[in-house]
């Protein structure tokens, strides 16, 4: 994999936080398994990009190496971030959940009360979030709206789209 290849793959993870985060045992291991693979792998193609820049001469001039020891620096920070995230991490077991309240990896079915549509979300951590799998974050503006809430609750909220207001039909786990 070229740098600039690695680079775009970092920033597309996500953002950096240093608080606890809760994750599910699958979030947690797809983490760890990213900075396993960035420490070895990643460390090394990045080592193999600057030697072989480097090779070509005069560095003042040398677009690759700094191509290179960029996408050095921002891989390095992703693995600053993700030991950090590892380090204050919790792990949950979902069945272990009170399913009385909206929760960090409840599953909530919510009635869009405009459009008369029900949707249904998983609420996971920032760096679990995946739009196209259902799973929302708690700390985007329909997680933190639905969090702490209750079975029959309307929340409204305030996305870029306009205003929504929801109401929870049901938690579960899944």
């Amino acid at each position: 994999m070229k740098s600039s290849h690695l680079a775009a793959l970092l920033f597309k993870q996500g953002t950096y936080m240093s608080k606890i985060q809760y994750l599910s045992q699958e979030g947690y291991d797809k983490l760890d398994q990213e900075l396993r693979d960035l420490k070895t792998r990643g460390r090394r193609e990045i080592a193999e990009d600057i030697a072989e820049a480097r090779a070509k001469g005069d560095l003042s001039e040398n677009a690759e190496y700094d191509a290179a020891k960029e996408a050095q620096g921002h891989m390095e920070t992703r693995i600053t971030q993700l030991e950090d995230i590892l380090a204050n991490a919790r792990v949950l077991d979902a069945k272990d959940l009170d399913l009385t309240k909206v929760r960090v990896l409840t599953k909530v079915t919510i009635l869009n009360k405009k459009m008369k549509k029900e949707m249904k979300y998983t609420l996971v951590s920032p760096n679990e979030a995946d739009f196209a799998e259902g799973k929302i974050s708690v700390d985007s503006p329909i997680g933190a709206a639905l969090l702490g809430k209750e079975i029959g609750d309307v929340v409204t909220v305030t996305v870029p789209a306009g205003m929504l207001e929801l109401e929870i039909l049901k938690i579960e786990i899944d």
